[in-house]
């Protein structure tokens, strides 16, 4: 595979730091970096996002994710490597990145279990979180970049 373009985010002036952006406002909140890591795997596995999944298992094993965690990721709920919190975090990954599979993709007592786990701008960076990854998802299938080609 062959990517067809530079990825777009690194193409158009601005775009890069405007992500980069969002990533500092999530991180500023004090939502934890593994917590997003794992998020980012698990958007990445149910969006088949090889480029997103080859960098952001590596990220979390700079923070300190155990192999067990991060073999267990896209088996969350049958495991018991993952807190409450990451359990909620992982749901909301979940039911955010597959829209289309419930009419309500975010119940109510999701949402309540989440309010109740995070601290409010906690809970937005989570979605914002979640939102981005999404993005760099489809950015990468969009334009088939490849995994490990962006690393040294």
């Amino acid at each position: 595979m062959t990517a067809r373009m530079t990825n777009p985010a690194m193409a158009l002036p601005g775009a890069m730091q405007a992500l980069l952006k969002v990533s500092e406002a999530v991180t500023a909140t004090g939502l934890s970096p593994e917590l997003v890591e794992l998020v980012n795997m698990r958007a990445s596995q149910l969006n088949g996002c090889s480029t997103c999944l080859d960098g952001h298992w590596r990220m979390a094993r700079k923070l300190g994710a155990s192999d067990e965690r991060l073999f267990a990721v896209g088996a969350w709920r049958h495991t018991p490597y993952f807190s409450d919190a990451e359990r909620i975090a992982l749901e909301m990954t979940e039911q955010l990145t597959r829209l289309s599979d419930e009419p309500d993709a975010v119940p109510d007592a999701l949402w309540d279990a989440a309010a109740d786990e995070f601290a409010a701008d906690q809970l937005a960076a989570l979605v914002l979180a979640i939102a981005q990854i999404n993005l760099w998802n489809r950015l990468n299938h969009a334009t088939r970049q490849q995994a490990g080609a962006w690393r040294p």
